[in-house]
């Protein structure tokens, strides 16, 4: 094989490979913003089909809503429908659940109204009624609900039902043994 093919079919090669990642890359973006139009910022959008699936599941504060990997999904009291308000700092401890994760039908027990948001950055966010949907940091595994009924970022953070309705009980709070807590 002569050096110029060489170099042409490693240049195809990486040529495609450069356009894989780019893809990955963009997929990405899409996956955790969904896409849209940044003139749009805080307007309600229709529903689109997505790749992973939103379920109902038992979780330390009951069944509620959660995204593909198991996370449990919360709304902020301080947002309102169509609307966020969790940026900067709060979206880095609340991440906002991405739109991808919008399922081309209702799942099982999901009877809520889904739907997308694009947010102030431009990229898009699943709604439950309107409402913004997050995850929270501090829920290390699939079933957990810490951030339940916590005052952070500004208000009031709450797990959601399938119906939409946001769940106010606080899990059960008993001390451990060693007398520690949540430490928040």
């Amino acid at each position: 094989m002569s050096r110029q093919h060489s170099a042409r079919h490693a240049a195809r090669y990486l040529g495609t490979g450069a356009a894989l990642v780019l893809a990955a890359v963009l997929a990405g973006c899409g996956s955790s913003s969904g896409g849209g139009s940044a003139s749009t910022a805080g307007a309600q959008a229709p529903a689109a089909k997505a790749t992973g699936t939103l379920a109902v599941a038992p979780t330390d504060a009951g069944k509620v809503l959660v995204d593909p990997h198991g996370r449990t999904l919360y709304a902020f009291a301080a947002d309102t429908k169509g609307h966020t308000t969790c940026t900067g700092s709060c979206a880095t401890y609340w991440p906002p659940t991405p739109a991808g994760s919008l399922p081309g039908s209702s799942p099982q027990g999901v009877t809520a109204a889904l739907g997308q948001i694009t947010r102030p950055d431009g990229t898009m966010q699943l709604t439950v009624d309107g409402f913004p949907m997050y995850t929270y940091v501090g829920d290390s595994k699939p079933g957990q609900a810490k951030g339940q009924g916590l005052n952070e970022s500004g208000g009031l953070w709450w797990v959601v039902s399938g119906s939409g309705s946001w769940v106010k009980d606080k899990p059960s709070t008993k001390a451990p043994a060693d007398g520690g807590g949540y430490g928040y």
